[in-house]
């Protein structure tokens, strides 16, 4: 009798165990860098641009791994920007932020993680420079940014791991990731949205700039 991927996957969950594999560390936080307290955990999110919220994931490749990073709306669960990089630096989080920016306006309060691309110089200096207030989880507490890592987990147990071990290109990871967001945005409904896709909460925020 043969047993499914998902079943397989589930008891071991119950049992806690997990196939040793490759894990990048994608949240190491760097020396000297200044980590700013949590904004989120007392804060009612009530509108969109409220707060924002970022990550970076690992997908594994047939060699190494690419890096994606996403900016999304804490309101509307929407995905505003990303980028898939082959170096954990910080410039490709600062050009995913830039083009949220650039299309969606700009947050009260944006989130992230204490990776040394979100505490360093470069990315904080936007938040300066656009007077939005930054905040980052507190150290192993993942619950602290939950949509944007529940988010990377579908993207990669529903397109990467599904479809295959691991990508051959970074073409072909960008593609799969952006198959799955669109899904996310346009198509599967939130219950906490009241069975409204995060397209349909963002209609009434026109884009700023052109796609």
């Amino acid at each position: 009798m043969g047993v499914g991927r998902l079943h397989v996957a589930t008891l071991m969950k119950r049992m806690r165990i997990e196939a040793p594999y490759r894990r990048p560390n994608t949240s190491r936080p760097a020396l000297g860098h200044k980590v700013h307290p949590c904004l989120l955990r007392k804060l009612t999110v009530t509108k969109l641009n409220q707060a924002w919220a970022t990550d970076i994931t690992y997908v594994p490749m047939v060699r190494g791994f690419v890096y994606p990073v996403a900016v999304v709306d804490r309101f509307s669960r929407r995905m505003l920007a990303r980028r898939v990089s082959i170096l954990l630096d910080a410039e490709f989080c600062i050009e995913a932020l830039e083009e949220a920016l650039a299309r969606h306006g700009k947050p009260t309060t944006f989130n992230s993680d204490q990776g040394s691309q979100f505490t360093s110089t470069a990315f904080t200096a936007v938040f300066h420079r656009e007077q939005i207030a930054i905040g980052m989880d507190g150290k192993g507490c993942w619950r602290d940014n939950v949509f944007v890592e529940c988010l990377w987990r579908s993207a990669k147990y529903e397109e990467v791991y599904r479809n295959a071990c691991a990508c051959a290109s970074v073409p072909e990871a960008r593609a799969g990731i952006g198959r799955h967001i669109g899904l996310c945005n346009s198509v599967r409904p939130h219950s906490a949205l009241g069975g409204r896709m995060p397209d349909q909460i963002d209609l009434d925020q026109p884009l700023l700039a052109a796609a």
